[in-house]
């Protein structure tokens, strides 16, 4: 299952996302927002992530304006790695070495076709489980 949420700036992206990762046979648990009224970001950004700290989801995506402020509060959540990309290479690339749980992206930064490549990127690359890659992501944790 993949958590999602977002704030009002992001409502629109986090709706085209969700309805593509349905369309591709995952689950989703949103968190939220339901429409484009004025809300805050960090309650839907934790929400999403505590999700995936509990286990609850595998993985999750936020979405706000920029993506800055909703990945910073998804990584309050200890356990959380949430990486913010405006680009596939991102996506592969903080998958292979890092290991994110979360991808976080600014629905003012990227449009709808290069944000479900980023999404697709990122479910479909695996953690390359490289020692020095795990070592890193322990240091992290610690």
């Amino acid at each position: 299952m993949i958590s999602i949420g977002s704030d009002h700036g992001g409502y629109d992206l986090k709706e085209k996302v969700k309805a593509f990762l349905i369309s591709k046979g995952y689950e989703v648990k949103d968190v939220g927002c339901y429409d484009k009224s004025s809300c805050d970001y960090p309650i839907f950004g934790k929400a999403a992530a505590e999700l995936v700290a509990r286990g609850e989801c595998e993985k999750g995506i936020v979405i706000c304006t920029t993506g800055i402020g909703i990945s910073i509060t998804a990584n309050k959540v200890k356990g959380v790695r949430c990486a913010l990309c405006s680009d596939t290479l991102s996506a592969k690339m903080t998958r292979l070495h890092n290991n994110s749980n979360m991808l976080a992206m600014g629905a003012g930064i990227v449009g709808e076709n290069l944000a479900l490549d980023i999404t697709e990127t990122f479910l479909s690359t695996e953690f390359s489980g490289e020692e020095r890659h795990q070592r890193r992501i322990d240091l992290i944790e610690s």
